[in-house]
């Protein structure tokens, strides 16, 4: 179902796909698997496959009802290109972007290749973001370039959960960065010198650039609630946004003013 998101840098979440397997170090701590089968335990419609993955049909026309320009974070229980979801239900999926134009839905993958096949014979809607998530250099940056090869009006990277010095990102067809550190059991550790590398290498490329949250472990390395450890950098807050966001979608919820 469609829900108010507690995770600031969207406004609702879309699950048509619920479900997902592992792909890369990134999804070693996934909080969806969890929370899925926390569902899956509550008898939670939906999740009676706890974390396999499970197309949605009867979600499809979620958006169809709002009236209110909103941003939707899709799928933040699956990936839409996971290869055992059919290129002809993501059609569907499409279908339902393309028919609400008075929001905008942001698509974001760990199968950029699988994304770059299915757009190689698909136009992508206007008002459809595509990501990709960036955890590390060796598994995480090879899957911007299959991700600048689509043309879409905003392409935009998730860092997240940032466990490893990412290096150089090339960024110069990136329209938007997200980063954030690992949060609950288990979580890894974020270096404070990797988050201000991706941070200045925005900065140099005139690239919006959006701190979601240290996590787990705050910048000094002790570990407390997430809360806690917040979302500032060298005590500032950075919150920025794609430039169209604001005017289609108003203020997010859940993101204090950039100071």
């Amino acid at each position: 179902m469609a829900t108010r998101s507690r995770i600031e840098w969207t406004q609702q979440t879309w699950n048509p796909v619920t479900g997902c397997t592992n792909v890369s170090p990134g999804c070693k701590n996934c909080y969806a698997r969890i929370f899925a089968e926390r569902l899956k335990a509550m008898g939670v419609p939906g999740y009676e496959q706890g974390f396999a993955v499970t197309l949605q049909p009867e979600r499809l026309r979620e958006p169809l009802k709002r009236r209110k320009p909103t941003l939707y974070f899709v799928n933040s229980m699956s990936d839409l290109f996971h290869e055992q979801v059919p290129f002809p239900y993501v059609d569907r999926v499409l279908e339902v972007i393309r028919a609400t134009p008075h929001h905008q839905f942001q698509i974001l993958t760990k199968r950029a290749d699988r994304m770059l096949g299915y757009f190689g014979k698909a136009k992508v809607p206007a008002n459809a973001w595509l990501g990709v998530s960036v955890e590390n250099r060796k598994h995480g940056v090879p899957r911007i370039a299959p991700l600048v090869r689509i043309k879409s009006k905003v392409r935009f990277l998730s860092v997240e959960p940032l466990i490893a010095d990412p290096g150089w990102l090339p960024l110069r067809e990136i329209h938007w960065v997200i980063v954030g550190g690992e949060s609950g059991r288990g979580a890894r550790p974020m270096n404070p010198k990797w988050v201000r590398k991706v941070r200045d290498q925005c900065e140099d490329a005139g690239v919006p650039f959006f701190f979601k949250q240290w996590g787990a472990w705050g910048p000094d390395g002790i570990r407390r609630s997430k809360k806690a450890n917040g979302r500032s950098i060298d005590g500032k807050l950075w919150s920025q946004l794609p430039s169209m966001t604001l005017s289609v979608a108003g203020e997010l919820p859940n993101v204090g003013r950039q100071v």
